[in-house]
């Protein structure tokens, strides 16, 4: 094998690889968000998913993408694990229509109509429309239509050159005797594997097996475990796709992985079994590229018609294989208090979302410490965490919600109606306090990726202004939990004091940029991080006022919210006091110079 022919079937796959791309990118474009749409709404039954995966891949001509959709949809929490299932069995139907496609490239005429139906005059006046759409034409959908006909040219070609690379190794000795190395089903299956692997696609795989078969050296002994592999080996790329995401998405990807792991073991086991005894007359078949796609249909198919009736015990699997920590099974349990057959008992459904609120305040706490961490020390795992958590309060917020507004609907007495209004009032505030975990993240972010530091006397201050964010977070959060008026009462005289204190970070930190101290790069990240923490504590203030407004009968409101305003009253004036004196910024000292 020259290495004019090497050159030649390279340059076949980069343009089967290529048109392969652009085909299905001009597909999902021409779609619009539809197919998503259709994915995660059209699948309350596995047989609908299954239909829905076959179709919608065979439309953008990739199992691995239509994959990847379902992971980032499962990860969003917009779709079930065992919605998944179905939508992932599909796409491993739908990705052998690419197969059936491809034959069409072999087909070849001398003369006549045959000429005008062969693959070089096929391809050539699909890809002459396909550039006027593309380059004359200036909607955007006749546009995605010229994208989707030149890929089908290009993937054509492509085809054509691999086969035309490859036809002469049909008289190779050595090529032949290579091939017949794959009819041993582990050298098949390992080759299959490995190949789809390193190309991230099963249609190219399929295709390059469908360029070897006009050689006329293929035989069905060879092609089928190669087949087998082709399937396991395609999973690589979604599972590249569930690096950072949370374990349900990575439960979604290893689905894939585990669907043609089982077909292709329990295929081997099966057929080649009987094949001992039997001694199929059909294994020294030679194959055709129709025959390959036809295989390759045939054994996705009968894999998913084995495993469709064992989806919930592939869904108890991959649970297994994925365990929760307690965490995980601590927020699920919080969710799971939220029985819809509670919301007839007003009383019952006020005490459990009470109790689910007070572990999205929990969890709101926890991700802003994660966030304050990664300010002293950066970790891409940890920000990752930061990230994953704040779709877990976005989730909180968006179940509560719905539970609470559903309540309002019932007859209720004065009490519980006020418990129910401070809990829709506060669990905003607890969703923003997840927010500027985020936003504080990204700052750490951003002062690690351009090394940017404070000065000593800015980090001090800084430091100084974090303990007291961290203190009101801790005031108003326990004050919620427990029902302590007392102590939601102390929230309020130290967001006024983390007010004055971020007011004059910014005046002293304006001073170090005219003295030449810092630099203006520190500015910018000094005074988002002031911006958050000034917000921060104004939600807290938020939930420590609904909770006194709507709460307290034997507490002075009028008096306490008077207070706030003009600063009468000795309580809030006393810790007021307490709180300057803790957190005192003046107290930094220079570093002494070391003697020499």
């Amino acid at each position: 094998m020259g290495i004019t022919m090497v050159l030649s079937l390279l340059s076949g796959v980069a343009l089967f690889l290529y048109g392969m791309s652009l085909m299905g990118d001009g597909l999902k474009k021409a779609a619009g968000n539809k197919l998503e749409l259709i994915l995660y709404k059209l699948t309350n039954t596995p047989i609908k998913g299954v239909l829905l995966g076959t179709v919608v891949t065979a439309i953008i001509q990739s199992s691995s993408a239509t994959s990847v959709m379902v992971v980032g949809f499962v990860n969003s929490g917009m779709m079930k694990v065992a919605q998944a299932i179905g939508i992932i069995m599909g796409a491993n139907i739908g990705t052998s229509i690419t197969g059936w496609i491809l034959c069409l490239s072999y087909i070849d005429g001398q003369g006549g109509i045959a000429q005008l139906l062969s693959t070089a005059t096929i391809s050539a006046i699909v890809a002459i429309i396909g550039i006027i759409f593309r380059m004359f034409v200036k909607k955007a959908s006749y546009r995605n239509v010229g994208d989707i006909m030149l890929g089908f040219s290009i993937l054509m070609i492509g085809m054509q050159t691999m086969s035309g690379a490859v036809s002469p190794l049909k008289d190779n000795q050595h090529f032949v005797h290579l091939l017949t190395m794959f009819e041993n089903p582990a050298a098949g299956i390992i080759a299959g594997i490995l190949f789809t692997a390193v190309l991230q696609s099963a249609s190219a795989s399929v295709g390059i097996l469908q360029a070897l078969s006009v050689t006329g050296t293929i035989s069905f002994a060879t092609a089928l475990p190669i087949t087998m592999g082709i399937g396991v080996g395609a999973a690589c790329p979604v599972l590249l796709s569930s690096i950072g995401t949370n374990k349900n998405g990575k439960r979604t990807a290893l689905i894939y992985l585990l669907n043609d792991l089982f077909g292709m073991v329990f295929w081997s086991i099966v057929f080649y079994s009987v094949n001992a005894f039997v001694h199929f007359r059909f294994m020294d078949m030679v194959m055709s590229p129709v025959k390959i796609a036809l295989l390759n249909s045939v054994f996705r198919i009968a894999t998913i018609l084995i495993l469709l009736p064992f989806i919930h015990a592939i869904e108890k699997l991959v649970f297994v294989l994925v365990k929760d920590t307690e965490e995980d099974m601590e927020e699920q349990a919080d969710f799971d208090l939220l029985e819809e057959r509670f919301v007839a008992y007003p009383d019952l459904a006020i005490t459990q979302s009470h109790l689910a609120m007070n572990g999205m305040a929990k969890k709101a706490r926890k991700n802003l410490q994660r966030s304050f961490g990664l300010l002293h020390s950066f970790s891409a795992d940890k920000f990752a965490k930061v990230q994953e958590k704040e779709n877990l309060i976005d989730k909180y917020e968006d179940k509560l919600g719905t539970y609470l507004m559903q309540l309002t609907g019932r007859e209720m007495t004065l009490p519980q109606t006020k418990q129910v209004s401070k809990f829709l009032h506060t669990i905003g505030d607890f969703e923003r306090l997840g927010d500027h975990a985020v936003n504080i993240s990204e700052v750490a972010q951003e002062l690690n990726e351009k090394k940017i530091t404070f000065s000593e006397e800015a980090k001090y201050e800084m430091n100084v202004l974090e303990e007291a964010v961290k203190e009101v977070v801790d005031l108003s959060v326990n004050a919620f939990i427990e029902d302590d008026l007392r102590t939601a009462a102390r929230v309020e005289p130290l967001r006024e004091l983390i007010g004055i204190l971020c007011d004059e970070l910014k005046l002293r930190h304006i001073a170090r940029l005219r003295a030449g101290k810092c630099e203006m790069k520190q500015g910018f990240v000094f005074n988002d991080l002031l911006t958050n923490y000034e917000r921060i504590a104004a939600h807290c203030s938020n939930v420590a006022v609904a909770m006194i407004e709507l709460e307290a009968a034997d507490f002075d409101t009028h008096e306490y919210l008077k207070s706030v305003k003009e600063m009468k009253n000795e309580e809030y004036i006393r810790c007021l006091e307490e709180y300057e004196e803790k957190y005192d910024i003046n107290a930094y000292r220079k570093p002494k110079k070391k003697e020499k």
